[in-house]
């Protein structure tokens, strides 16, 4: 009886800390096949880059004194090879019916130097995103979709700000009523594989199941590509997308 007692008892700690581990990892990324695939490539530019718009923050001295001389804008930014940072580089078609759980870990946005950061925030649908602000002046965070519920709030130095969004949505322009020059996006998506350029342009979709998909590149101000891709099992492919400037953009 004793040692029927104590296999019980091992089989249920089993239980409990295979349950334990499915709740950490129900909100990261789903277990895929070991089959899986990846698409990794560069955003460019071609053109001549659009002037950046110089903020100047005289307007509320708090931020003024963080940037005495002012900041640009950061609506298209590059580097010295064309590298386009901040497009958003997500499959748009191919995924079928799948299902993906939210991440359990939220997506974090700062109100920093007066300025949102990331400029471009990536998250999935019925993530938490956590809104901090790191100045000693008020904020107020005011994203306007137009496929999910509107919220304005008001954010004193150190306040928490929580929320999320129901539905897909790219992208969501968010602005703040306090100070009129800092604006900012989130993209919303159904599913993991989404990716956002870097500094050098540069982009990775990891753990694709193989399959035939579209991508779409996505940019504020560049507008959006697309392109169609097939990736087999274990294999990466590399993409190239490539923005060109606007006659007086």
């Amino acid at each position: 009886m004793k040692n029927v007692c104590v296999t019980l008892s091992i089989a249920m700690l089993v239980l409990l800390s295979t349950v334990g581990l499915r709740s950490v990892r129900a909100g990261s990324p789903p277990d895929l096949p070991a089959q899986s695939s990846s698409v990794k490539g560069v955003v460019k530019f071609d053109g001549v880059v659009p002037r950046p718009v110089h903020i100047n923050m005289g307007a509320d001295p708090t931020c003024a004194k963080l940037h005495p001389s002012g900041v640009n804008s950061e609506d298209v930014v590059t580097d010295k090879n064309g590298g386009l940072e901040n497009v958003i580089v997500f499959v748009s078609e191919g995924l079928g019916d799948r299902a993906f759980d939210a991440p359990s870990e939220p997506v974090v946005m700062e109100q920093k130097g007066c300025m949102y950061a990331p400029h471009v925030v990536t998250m999935q649908a019925h993530q938490k995103l956590d809104v901090k602000n790191e100045d000693q002046t008020m904020h107020n965070i005011h994203p306007q979709p137009t496929n999910n519920r509107e919220w304005n709030k008001a954010q004193t130095p150190g306040a928490p700000v929580e929320e999320t969004f129901a539905r897909e949505e790219v992208a969501i322009p968010v602005k703040c009523n306090v100070h009129p020059w800092m604006h900012s996006y989130i993209a919303v998506f159904k599913h993991p594989y989404y990716a956002l350029s870097g500094k050098d342009g540069a982009f990775d979709l990891k753990s694709l199941p193989p399959g035939t998909y579209t991508l779409e590149a996505w940019h504020e101000r560049l507008g959006t590509a697309t392109q169609k891709v097939t990736v087999g099992a274990n294999e990466t492919k590399e993409v190239e997308f490539v923005f060109k400037g606007k006659p007086g953009a």
